[in-house]
């Protein structure tokens, strides 16, 4: 087993063309401008991040009602992970690089929804309280989720739920 591994890690990437590389640059380099303009927090491809996330909660439900609860986003994390991990193995140099983008945006778009959805601001659920305010609120270390949106956003409001609810108040409404 430690053998097959050490191959794994051992054996070479496959080539990219310059081409290949350049596109890519392109893309990635288009999406920082493009996240960085993008004042509400949700991106285009969050939208794949949202159809994984409720398929989560579907999943994971059946195992009872906390990992249901989590089970959105545990798969939302999970999916792209997996996938990098496949690519890693067959050392996809352009298909493990994407994945592990794909899986550091999740936390992005985690972070903005934690806290959006503490104050019923999430556009997915107006008005109502949402599973990340289910389950942030439900643990002592309560304001975590709403310092995350901070630092990815850089501002203190998230639509009309102000710095305070950010910083550790959970309000039920």
């Amino acid at each position: 087993m430690i053998g097959h591994l050490n191959e794994i890690v051992e054996g070479d990437w496959h080539p990219v063309s310059r081409w290949a590389l350049g596109a890519w640059l392109v893309f990635y380099g288009w999406f920082l401008i493009y996240g960085f303009t993008q004042g509400h927090g949700f991106l285009f491809i969050d939208s794949a991040n949202l159809v994984v996330h409720e398929g989560g909660h579907l999943l994971f439900g059946w195992l009872g009602p906390t990992l249901g609860l989590w089970g959105g986003t545990i798969l939302q994390w999970l999916v792209p992970l997996l996938l990098a991990a496949y690519f890693f193995v067959q050392r996809q140099t352009t298909a493990f690089a994407f994945c592990m983008f794909f899986f550091f945006e999740n936390w992005l778009y985690t972070a903005s929804y934690m806290a959006d959805a503490r104050c019923s601001t999430t556009p997915e659920s107006p008005g109502r309280y949402d599973c990340w305010a289910g389950a942030a609120c439900s643990q002592p270390c309560c304001g975590w989720c709403g310092k995350a949106s901070l630092v990815k956003r850089g501002s203190p409001e998230s639509g009309d739920c102000k710095f305070d609810h950010l910083l550790g108040k959970c309000y039920k409404d």
